[in-house]
């Protein structure tokens, strides 16, 4: 693919979001899409929803823009992504102005996760660790793609509570897959990867603390749709060193997703109970500004783009090292913020217990 393709591109969908998020906004309003304060809210004044629906304008038009210039992708696959997209915008865009119940929106993902596995989207095969590969037949690589989807999806969703936090996570882990993609020469996913870049950072204008605008779940559940399946596209083929690429790429909004199911799970809560015991809520707490609470996970997330990096060059044997760093990491550094529980840290107690013991014996 022509970089000069690749900056025509990003530079298209990043106009078109500027461009197209203000009269978003003005429709938004119009139509009711409005997001009225409450307990759990960070603003103090209705804000305009929507949001999404820009973002993904920009990123339809961008693509068609470039695609008919570009060779060697796979226009089958970018349409399925195209249509599967337009499903989820539609059901987020709903819900943003209706509030559909959650079993209704499941179904949509649901659905556009489908659509987009009928254009041939799904996991090939599995390479199991030091051993050879196995083929997946259709009754299990078509669950798994889907769950997949449905999962980062929801991932995205739960994450977006602060102004940028969300459009600017996914943009760090769309520039990661970029950065995969052109080491791979995987044309498809550069292609989707660089429009979809370019409308984050045109949104980002006017979603960026002090918000102008909110992406609402048409944008939240566009943005995981499009990662989850730009994730599946890059790595087809599942192994234990390509299984963890893209999780380690969405390792801000997964992790924090698996965590609050442990922190309810804990408390004896649903685990869809809503609560102010994620990431962003946490950090906040501990006096950090809203601003400087995005700044760190951008930087967090910038973090689990550089593993990705790494995993996706290592062997068999460092991906194992990298990942238990990460999760030993990843434990340490959520006992504490407190974002599991603000009194059991198994962990850190054990660390401190040990620290205390090693200075005992040597002060003997």
């Amino acid at each position: 693919m022509n970089w000069w393709l690749c900056v025509i591109g990003l530079v298209a969908a990043c106009l078109l979001a500027v461009v197209l998020t203000p009269l978003v906004k003005k429709l938004a309003f119009w139509v009711g899409a409005v997001d009225i304060p409450n307990h759990r809210s960070v603003h103090s004044k209705p804000m305009a929803r929507l949001g999404g629906l820009a973002i993904f304008l920009a990123f339809v038009g961008a693509y068609f823009i470039i695609a008919p210039a570009t060779q060697d992708y796979d226009m089958h696959v970018a349409l399925g992504m195209l249509l599967g997209g337009t499903i989820i915008v539609l059901v987020g865009a709903l819900d943003d102005r209706f509030d559909l119940s959650p079993k209704v929106k499941l179904i949509g993902q649901i659905a556009a996760a489908a659509v987009v596995v009928s254009f041939g989207l799904k996991v090939d095969y599995l390479t199991l660790p030091f051993g050879d590969s196995i083929d997946l037949n259709n009754w299990v690589s078509i669950p798994i793609t889907i769950l997949w989807i449905v999962g980062v999806t929801n991932a995205i969703n739960l994450i977006d509570g602060l102004d940028g936090l969300s459009a600017g996570v996914s943009g760090i882990a769309t520039a990661t897959i970029l950065v995969l993609a052109i080491m791979m020469g995987n044309v498809t996913v550069i292609l989707l990867s660089v429009v979809l870049l370019g409308s984050i950072i045109g949104f980002l204008f006017y979603n960026f603390h002090p918000a102008k605008i909110f992406m609402g779940d048409s944008g939240s559940l566009f943005l995981g749709f499009s990662l989850a399946t730009l994730s599946v596209l890059g790595y087809k083929s599942a192994t234990v060193v390509t299984f963890l690429v893209p999780i380690a790429i969405l390792g801000v909004p997964l992790g924090d997703t698996f965590i609050a199911i442990v922190r309810r799970k804990l408390h004896r809560k649903p685990i869809f109970t809503a609560d102010k015991g994620h990431l962003h809520h946490c950090l906040m707490s501990l006096g950090f500004s809203m601003k400087k609470t995005v700044l760190i996970i951008y930087g967090i997330a910038t973090l689990f783009g550089i593993c990705a990096v790494l995993l996706s060059q290592t062997s068999q044997w460092g991906t194992i090292v990298v990942t238990v760093i990460i999760l030993l990491i990843m434990e340490v550094g959520a006992e504490a913020i407190g974002i599991i529980s603000k009194s059991r840290k198994p962990v850190l107690q054990f660390i401190q217990r040990t620290i205390a013991m090693t200075r005992s014996r040597a002060s003997k």
